[in-house]
């Protein structure tokens, strides 16, 4: 099985700092003009073909629809289908990434294989429309998992000329677009296709093609670490499950600060002896989402070449029910030498990620991100529009809440206060892996979490409740989000995460 995220590597992307000629747009088969709402008379004879967009204009004005987004064709040989939006210029990022995530959506409704963008104006909100409109097309054409028979034909856009700037970086979207479309790819295959062995060969495939170290920790070498609570989730299934550990090195091989990625990899969630019902375990497929973020960063990171080392760590583990299957009021130590009274089998995602992230402290990183879909009720605290983010350090949430924002994936700090682990107490351990009652359930999962990671080493935590929102999300047209990449690319790379976190 190959993976196609290199798709939009060969889809050419060029920018120009002049408006587009009437000449620029001959051969394209479509455009997408972007004014600014509410900027008083548009000089429509300044644009490619003013004349006829100028008739087309009072149209609208006639029809009091000024200010609403229209269309129509271009009297050029091939037709081109012109596409006129109005912009807020105030308009935060994730309204900017919905709004073009439709206008990709009607644009490729008629397949064009090229395809001509133009914002009006100038300055930083000219380029941050641009941005957007860019980001939206490259993610709409990835082709997705299908078993369709046919299946559906791949989207022939093959050129986008993006006008009104030269700032674009064209190569941290190519590679936002490709990680974030790994996360997908992954989490979209069927739990049939992606059991443990599948994804771990999928990854070492990855490893191999970009120069990643690889490391994998079976049954056999996680029990001689005492990873008790790793293996409780596993003693129930077949013996494939692991941790896959994969380590970027920049080519400098100077003294850079180092990051950890781990990622909740729950190829199939059944509950285990605590069995969901019918309606909660359709879609448990893609309780491996964490892991595809984690790998889909990974991808992202190592495309950039950036200077700094990575590890990505993927708990790769199927929940399931059988005569060997963990149960509540077990008690398993983790390999730190935590001892864990099982409370509920339905909360294995925080059994496997503590032995994860306690042995990817070991190597004492700079800053320990993991990701997870771990917890309802970060789902109904947020609903699916947000992720919850936790974290040891109050500035560190803050550069999280800040790259959400910037970035349109956006996330929400939560307490992590001492006090939440009065309930996590037990009578006959060091620790419950949760409560009966589930109340404050996101909140506790991460107290929890947090047992397994030194002090001294600064940790995050996200809670992806985003992972699938109906209908797409912000500029992803799919339910399957991949949450969590552009997040990160925003704030290791521009808001300065893991130099934040080395800081103190």
């Amino acid at each position: 099985m190959s993976i196609p995220y290199r798709h939009v590597e060969k889809l050419i992307v060029n920018q120009h700092a002049k408006p587009p000629a009437a000449k620029h747009l001959t051969n394209c088969d479509g455009f997408v003009l972007i004014l600014p709402k509410a900027a008083g008379q548009i000089d429509w004879q300044s644009l490619p073909h003013g004349e006829h967009l100028a008739q087309r204009a009072k149209r609208q004005r006639n029809a009091r629809a000024a200010d609403k987004d229209w269309q129509t064709e271009l009297p050029t040989p091939n037709g081109t289908r012109a596409l006129v939006v109005y912009a807020d210029t105030e308009a935060s990022s994730f309204d900017r990434l919905s709004a073009a995530g439709a206008w990709a959506k009607r644009l490729l409704e008629t397949a064009p294989t090229r395809v001509a963008i133009h914002a009006a104006g100038t300055g930083d909100a000219t380029t941050a429309w641009l941005e957007a409109a860019v980001l939206a097309l490259l993610t709409a054409v990835c082709p997705m998992p299908t078993r369709k028979s046919p299946a559906d034909p791949l989207a022939p856009l093959q050129r986008i000329d993006a006008y009104g700037t030269k700032t674009l970086r064209v190569d941290l979207l190519r590679a936002q677009v490709q990680g974030n479309h790994l996360a997908r790819w992954l989490t979209t295959l069927p739990g049939n296709e992606l059991r443990p062995a599948h994804y771990r060969r999928l990854a070492t495939a990855l490893a191999r093609q970009h120069g990643w170290e690889v490391e994998f920790l079976d049954g056999r070498a996680l029990r001689k670490h005492k990873a008790g609570a790793f293996l409780a989730v596993t003693q129930a299934g077949a013996d494939d499950g692991g941790i896959l550990r994969l380590r970027y090195r920049p080519r400098a091989r100077r003294k850079a600060p180092r990051l950890a990625l781990i990622g909740k990899g729950i190829c199939f969630d059944t509950g285990g002896v605590n069995l969901k019902p019918a309606k909660s375990m359709f879609g448990m497929h893609e309780d491996m989402a964490g892991s595809a973020v984690a790998l889909g960063t990974l991808l992202a990171l190592s495309l950039l070449e950036v200077d700094f080392a990575v590890d990505c760590w993927l708990a790769l583990a199927e929940n399931h029910i059988g005569p060997l299957g963990y149960k509540p009021n077990d008690v398993v130590t983790a390999c730190n030498g935590t001892s864990i009274e099982i409370v509920h089998t339905d909360a294995e995602g925080r059994m496997v990620l503590a032995d994860t992230l306690a042995l990817a402290a070991r190597d004492k990183p700079q800053l320990l991100v993991d990701f997870a879909t771990l917890t309802g009720a970060c789902v109904y605290a947020l609903s699916t529009r947000y992720s919850g983010v936790f974290g040891s350090r109050a500035d560190l949430l803050e550069t999280m809440t800040a790259a959400g924002r910037a970035s349109g994936e956006r996330v929400w700090p939560f307490p992590h206060d001492a006090d939440f682990d009065e309930a996590l107490k037990s009578e006959i351990a060091d620790v419950k892996q949760c409560t009966v009652d589930s109340e404050a359930d996101h909140i506790l999962a991460a107290r929890f979490l947090q047992r397994f990671v030194p002090a001294t080493i600064p940790w995050l935590h996200v809670d992806l409740a985003a992972g699938n929102h109906k209908g797409g999300l912000a500029h992803v047209p799919t339910d399957i989000t991949g949450f969590g990449v552009g997040l990160m690319l925003q704030a290791l790379l521009v808001d300065e995460l893991l130099q934040r976190a080395a800081a103190q």
